[in-house]
């Protein structure tokens, strides 16, 4: 028969046996996690890296960003890829390093299938074509704007934030798919080309949600269409490409986490618990929607699968456009 203090006792004891496994568990990643990040402080990427390292618990003591930009990101992968598998060093970036850049460029210093194990995405968001100033203030729908580059085959050039951009690829389709000339001109980043778009000095520029979010709803710029697959909630009043007959466009970029390939299986799937419980947060949801991103979590698997649909898909884009890759 079971006492009321042999029950005491039992529960202490499975109680105590629970802290310790969770001590166990906390040992094997007592390290302070690094969190790599290919940009600049102060970019997007940064700001989700940032938010993320705030709210991850229970992976490890802490999580520090450490940004190391350059090479549009691949000099963070190819650190990530050369680090030791033991869940102390992850990357957190954009899916275009590892989907579209293997046909932007002859060579990568990293695999992005063999060199890394996918752990889970954090947000996603569309891209959006908004034109400014320089176009006449009548114009405000897909169809008026293809009719004046049509008008003014000279002045009709879009924006992005640099060659070999999802973004440079989807003013491509756009101009093939509507048949009109739209000359591309590739910046330095996404800030850049928006601050010519707002000072008249291009037309129009293909950017994330978040880059032109706060021009249109001021109204210096006006949003044409997004390339999601329904109405973003922070622009009710902007079509799809879709619905504007174009859902080619239609186009959703996405922050993921992963780590060295030979990680072992256990700290991945505790760093993807640790990050799926952070999605779950209220804190860390405000965040992300704050810079218009919408929380994503796919489990390791799912990801993997995302990447193989997203390489095969862009890489018959950057094939039908005839760009040559960069050596």
């Amino acid at each position: 028969m079971l006492t009321r203090r042999c029950f005491l006792t039992a529960a202490t004891g499975s109680l105590l046996a629970s802290e310790l496994t969770g001590i166990a568990q906390a040992e094997i990643l007592a390290k302070s996690a690094r969190l790599v990040v290919g940009f600049p402080p102060g970019g997007s990427l940064d700001v989700v890296a940032r938010l993320l390292a705030e709210h991850v618990k229970g992976y490890a003591p802490s999580v520090i960003v450490d940004n190391r930009a350059g090479a549009g990101g691949r000099i963070a992968l190819e650190g990530v890829k050369n680090a030791e598998p033991d869940g102390s060093v992850l990357v957190l970036t954009p899916g275009d390093q590892l989907t579209l850049f293997p046909h932007v460029y002859q060579r990568l210093s990293y695999d992005p299938l063999k060199d890394f194990a996918a752990v889970t995405t954090v947000c996603s968001f569309p891209y959006v074509l908004a034109i400014g100033p320089m176009v006449p203030a009548n114009v405000t729908t897909l169809a008026q704007f293809v009719a004046w580059c049509r008008a003014h085959p000279r002045l009709a050039t879009y924006g992005s934030p640099g060659t070999g951009t999802r973004p440079h690829f989807l003013g491509v389709m756009l101009a093939r798919a509507a048949g009109f000339e739209f000359v591309h001109l590739p910046y330095k980043g996404g800030a850049s080309a928006m601050q010519d778009l707002l000072g008249g000095q291009i037309p129009a520029s293909i950017s994330v949600l978040s880059n032109a979010l706060p021009h249109v709803q001021s109204g210096g710029l006006r949003a044409l269409l997004t390339t999601a697959s329904q109405r973003s909630p922070l622009l009710p009043d902007v079509p799809t490409a879709k619905e504007v007959a174009y859902p080619g466009l239609e186009a959703v970029e996405w922050f993921g986490i992963f780590l060295p390939a030979k990680t072992p299986a256990s700290i991945v799937s505790a760093l993807h618990k640790a990050v799926q419980a952070a999605l779950e947060s209220d804190a860390l949801k405000a965040g992300l929607r704050k810079q218009a991103f919408d929380v994503a979590g796919l489990p390791p698997a799912d990801l993997v699968s995302l990447m193989k649909a997203d390489t095969e898909r862009w890489g018959g884009i950057v094939k039908a456009s005839g760009f040559k890759p960069i050596e």
